[in-house]
């Protein structure tokens, strides 16, 4: 096991390298000079040449970019150009807020997803399969951001019973231990602060989780339709075995590696989601402060978020990787 998670971990520097030169890239070859927009519409020609040689932004490609990766070695992001605070800074304020949300959304959608997609396997073609099913193909259709606005409307607007904005009632803040707002008001019993915070995220939480419960039910079934007629099923049950333990210890066990691989592609959506959801609900996270780092052309700070959300979705599927040794010994020794 040793073996393969140090295989694995050397596997994910060359792909955060790859991601790191594609970003940078990208930004300084397409996007706004961002001289121009720190100087205003009234700078001088001399005056936005004076900032991009103290901004380094006139040294070539190869130069900045070694100069990014020499502070990133030293774990140094650099600052913003527009606030001038350190890009960790800004990054570590707002990020807990994503992951609290996106964790939120992926237990929502693993859940219900998976239960969804066994049940409709075992009771296949019963009207509960067929709703399940319209419902997964609704899910899969309908954009995050019109979902948001719908549930807006509908739970916020005309029955008044979540909030349609924030991450929790003003004043209500929990005592910061590790940023996430559930799990701190819990830490400390502040129980206002954990109602408060659950009645915040579940709108957006359940408008995040709704492509991604779709997807999961959909390949849960799937994989559930074709196990429950595997032979070691038949002879389970044939050996007068509960069908509750015929379907959850021999059936699902085995969907699992396939449902696994698809909760962790599942985190990439989430988190690419979450920009939308984030801007729909106010939702004070990495996504909203993403884009207004591209629309202010905020180098330092977008390769920052770009190469902290990377960082976590390869992790994520380091995770997964383990989970599937876990699930099936067999494949440390492919």
């Amino acid at each position: 096991m040793t073996r393969y998670i140090i295989k694995r971990i050397l596997l994910l520097a060359p792909v955060l390298l790859g991601i790191s030169m594609f970003v940078f890239l990208v930004l300084h070859l397409i996007t706004t000079d961002p001289a121009a927009l720190m100087q205003g519409q009234h700078a001088t020609t001399a005056q936005i040449e004076a900032l991009r040689r103290e901004l380094g932004l006139n040294d070539p490609l190869y130069l900045q970019f070694g100069r990014f990766l020499w502070q990133l070695m030293h774990g140094d992001l650099g600052h913003s150009l527009m606030t001038k605070v350190p890009v960790t800074t800004e990054m570590l304020a707002r990020f807990p807020a994503t992951i609290e949300l996106t964790f939120a959304a992926l237990l929502i959608a693993t859940v219900v997803g998976i239960t969804v997609g066994v049940i409709t396997a075992v009771k296949q073609y019963s009207m509960f399969d067929y709703l399940s099913m319209a419902g997964a193909l609704a899910g899969v259709s309908m954009p995050i951001f019109w979902l948001g606005l719908m549930l807006i409307i509908l739970f916020s607007g005309y029955l008044g019973w979540l909030p349609a904005a924030g991450r929790i009632d003003i004043g209500l803040e929990p005592a910061r231990v590790t940023g996430l707002y559930l799990v701190d008001s819990l830490i400390t019993g502040n129980w206002p602060a954990f109602i408060s915070s659950l009645k915040h995220i579940i709108l957006p939480a359940a408008a995040l989780a709704s492509y991604s419960m779709a997807i999961i039910a959909r390949t849960t079934r799937s994989i559930m339709l074709e196990m429950v007629r595997q032979d070691y099923v038949r002879t389970a049950r044939a050996k007068g075995l509960q069908e509750s333990v015929v379907i959850y210890r021999h059936a699902l066990r085995n969907a699992m590696i396939p449902v696994v691989t698809v909760i962790g592609l599942q985190m990439g959506s989430l988190l690419g989601g979450a920009v939308l959801t984030e801007t729909v609900f106010s939702w004070p996270g990495i996504g909203g402060l993403l884009v207004n780092a591209i629309l202010a052309a905020d180098y330092p700070l977008v390769q920052g978020c770009v190469l902290l959300t990377a960082t976590f979705f390869v992790l994520v599927k380091l995770l997964v990787d383990l989970l599937y040794a876990f699930l099936d010994p067999r494949i440390l020794y492919s």
